[in-house]
């Protein structure tokens, strides 16, 4: 199928040859590019209509959360937010951004939390398989591992499995530390596929990736996903480790 648009503050990676686009890296949300569309009258905002306050709650929530609340916000997506103002809801913001996590998502932090592995502030998680409904607890996951002292960058990964989506490895990873690029760590880490695409990339302070498993997905008893599991883990890891320049043993 055409692309039509592709709006964004990542990085371009020109997979894609859309009909229209617009990339601006100097952002700090993708929402703040919609909100400079509507507020140049491509929709005449209308605080009576439960559209147009649903719609600009929304985009109040990807402002503050691409920014880290506004940690990381440009003049721009400031500007974007107080537009915004005038039309949100701030009690349906309130109970987006408060929503409580999931008892799966809890396991899965709590599965990352004694699976880890730290080396030189680095903090890294294999948490096995997990449902293709579950898999926002990865990034999740991450949030909470770099969260942990002399920690400054962590990376999540795990199976998402489901019925129609096969198997992917997928990742996620955070870094507070200005100096890691996760867009340059992740495309030198993983590479690309046969067709020329890489497996991930990112942004300031946050970036993933998915690798399809392929001919080796499926099931074919405990002891083979045990199996599968544990290639993948020490694979992932190994890879990880020679881009820190770290011996498999865990020492610098």
């Amino acid at each position: 199928m055409p692309t039509l648009i592709v709006v964004d503050h990542h990085e371009a990676q020109e997979r894609l040859q859309p009909k229209f686009s617009d990339i601006r890296k100097t952002l700090g949300a993708a929402a703040t590019i919609y909100t400079e569309y509507l507020e140049n009258g491509f929709i005449k905002m209308d605080k009576s209509q439960k559209n147009h306050v649903m719609l600009a709650t929304a985009l109040t929530h990807g402002i503050t959360t691409d920014t880290a609340g506004f940690v990381r916000a440009t003049p721009k997506d400031f500007h974007a937010a107080a537009f915004l103002s005038g039309f949100r809801d701030a009690d349906l913001l309130e109970q987006i951004i408060n929503q409580a996590r999931s008892k799966q998502t809890m396991e899965i932090i709590h599965r990352a939390l004694g699976n880890r592995q730290i080396v030189d502030n680095l903090s890294i998680a294999g948490i096995g398989y997990l449902r293709v409904e579950d898999r926002d607890a990865i990034p999740q996951a991450a949030d909470f591992l770099v969260t942990e002292d002399n920690v400054h960058t962590a990376i999540v990964y795990g199976i998402v499995t489901g019925e129609n989506s096969g198997e992917t490895l997928t990742g996620s990873m955070r870094t507070t530390k200005i100096t890691v690029d996760p867009d340059e760590f992740i495309k030198d880490t993983f590479d690309k596929d046969t067709a020329g695409n890489y497996f991930g990339g990112g942004k300031r302070s946050a970036g993933g990736f998915q690798i399809p498993v392929g001919f080796l997905a499926g099931g074919h008893g405990q002891d083979y996903e045990d199996l599968k599991w544990k290639t993948y883990d020490l694979q992932i890891k190994q890879r990880i480790f020679e881009k820190y320049g770290i011996e498999e043993n865990g020492n610098s």
